[in-house]
């Protein structure tokens, strides 16, 4: 299946599109309300709720406004998609450090348990996404650090 049909069948199938999929696809963490599936041997999240999706989506809106310093980002990435790494990192640093604000001195876990609950309680706690203490948010961001290919499996180029 080439890309276009690809993308094109993904809309069709999938119109509540979860807005942490990446996070979710590479088992960083989990939703309540997500739904995988399958289309030509690729996976997709379908979000179950109206409401989780809006506020999954206005998070994601607000950390990546506030992240550009810490991404090194210019104000081109902000107006189109980010790269994979510098999604990943505002999707799984920023849930890691909406856990670390909402549950100070704890360990911050690996995986963030349910995404949709995260939200609520970080709305409910701090009045609104906005108001997110967004310095300890940043250090989760700027610490996450995605995997790294071990040396063996790098292709050696010509």
């Amino acid at each position: 299946m080439d890309q276009d049909a690809f993308r094109e069948t993904y809309q069709d199938i999938n119109e509540r599109f979860c807005a942490f999929e990446k996070a979710i696809l590479t088992r960083q963490c989990q939703c309540s309300e997500a739904h995988t599936f399958c289309i030509a041997e690729r996976e997709g999240v379908h979000c179950n709720s109206d409401t989780g999706q809006q506020q999954c989506l206005q998070l994601l809106e607000v950390l990546r406004s506030q992240a550009r310093f810490a991404l090194r980002a210019s104000s081109e990435d902000r107006k189109n998609l980010l790269p994979h790494g510098k999604a990943i990192r505002i999707q799984v640093g920023g849930l890691r450090g909406l856990y670390a604000a909402l549950n100070p001195g704890q360990p911050v876990p690996a995986r963030i348990e349910d995404v949709v609950e995260l939200v609520n309680r970080s709305i409910k706690h701090f009045g609104s996404l906005d108001k997110l203490p967004f310095s300890s948010v940043m250090q989760q961001i700027s610490a996450y650090q995605s995997r790294v290919r071990s040396r063996r499996n790098r292709r050696k180029k010509p």
